[in-house]
């Protein structure tokens, strides 16, 4: 009876070796087969802070994009925005000035029409308007019904214009200010530097003001800002300009800022906001409550959102402020903080490996990219406007 049961014995333990030699060879493949998947979603994801590995899908440059006026020299700029009535692009030059304000050359002493409205397949000018309005223009947004909104973040050594916001109609005319004009300040309804505006979707009017906390990189800075008045807040507005409410200071904290650059509301209705100088954006509702924020897309100037995909522009990292991180535009789902696409920057020698890019951008409705290029990116560009079209 021994040999049988050893028989039998030496069948069970080679009948065990061989499962177990085909568990280990399949848990062998299905390892292998689960990192090479890793290492190519890694591959595909890219680098969201140098832009490396990251398709870029408006690669033809056209510099020095938009017609000028017979005459006029182009001035830096920092905003633009797409008409939604008939798709066309608005955007603005501050009358040859080379600066952001502040310099020899504004929109008060030279008094020409900053407002252009061109068609975004030519770049033919259809409108141009707004001379003796404004000091320094800073942001632009056009509402459901096609009117421009500018902001006018400087004002005049006379004290008797900027530190406002103006609504235009389509053709020019001005419609509403908001704001005391020359006169900065932080009480409700006054302005102090105010970047940018938007009109929600019910119609009132968010605009971000303060521009100058994001410089204030020390805690003992910030106290100094706030102490002489500085502001960093988002104040709305009723459709008629009645002021209802400001949130927000100079600070780190979710609800606070250093230099609110941008605004733009998503699909659902939510106020996103380019916190420049605390390289995020922070996502609110319409009454000022913090919801979320944003990280992956650098120090951002500008933000356009298209559908449920989100389109950040930074102009402003360097070596000394935000090292490592590329410029250029940054690219992802409305509905996660990460980026798939990247538009790359101008090289800037100074920049050493980030490069240089405009404040504004905008997206039209085959995918085209547009950016608004300030100081930073004005002699890069070649002039204030690019297009960054799709490759068909």
């Amino acid at each position: 009876m021994k040999e049988p049961t050893m028989a039998l014995s030496r069948i069970l333990w080679s009948a065990l070796a061989v499962g177990a030699s085909i568990l280990l060879t399949t848990h062998y493949l299905n390892t292998r087969a689960l990192a090479q998947s890793s290492n190519a979603r890694s591959t595909t994801a890219g680098n969201p802070i140098t832009g490396e590995g990251l398709p870029n899908p408006a690669s033809i440059v056209t510099r020095n994009w938009g017609q000028l006026p017979a005459g006029r020299k182009w001035g830096t700029t920092a905003g633009i925005d797409i008409d939604p009535t008939d798709g066309n692009v608005w955007a603005y030059e501050r009358c040859g000035a080379g600066t952001a304000g502040g310099g020899p050359v504004d929109c008060d002493n030279t008094p020409l029409d900053p407002i252009f409205k061109f068609d975004r397949r030519t770049g033919a000018v259809l409108a141009n308007f707004g001379k003796g309005v404004m000091v320094t223009p800073h942001g632009i947004a056009v509402d459901r019904q096609g009117n421009v909104w500018v902001t006018d973040f400087a004002g005049n050594k006379n004290g008797t214009k900027g530190h406002q916001v103006h609504k235009f109609s389509p053709k020019g005319e001005k419609l509403m200010s908001l704001g005391v004009a020359g006169k900065p300040g932080n009480a409700d309804g006054q302005f102090n530097q105010p970047n940018a505006v938007v009109v929600g979707p019910d119609g009132s009017i968010y605009v971000a003001d303060g521009h100058d906390a994001q410089g204030m990189i020390t805690a003992k800075a910030v106290a100094e800002g706030i102490s002489r008045g500085a502001t960093s807040r988002i104040s709305k507005f009723s459709p008629d300009g009645k002021f209802i409410k400001s949130w927000g200071q100079i600070g780190v904290r979710h609800g606070e800022f250093r230099t609110p650059h941008a605004l733009k509301f998503d699909s659902q209705g939510r106020l996103w906001v380019a916190d420049r100088g605390n390289h995020r954006i922070e996502i609110f509702d319409q009454n000022g409550t913090y919801l979320e924020s944003r990280y992956m897309f650098s120090r951002p100037s500008g933000i356009f959102i298209k559908g449920e995909t989100v389109y950040v522009i930074d102009s402003e990292s360097g070596p000394y402020n935000h090292p490592n991180w590329r410029d250029g535009v940054r690219i992802g789902p409305v509905g996660e903080d990460r980026v798939t696409g990247f538009i790359p920057p101008f090289d800037r020698e100074d920049r050493v490996y980030q490069g240089t890019m405009g404040e504004g951008v905008a997206v039209d409705a085959d995918g085209n990219v547009y950016a608004a290029e300030g100081p930073n990116s004005i002699s890069q560009a070649g002039g204030a406007f690019t297009k960054y079209s799709l490759r068909r």
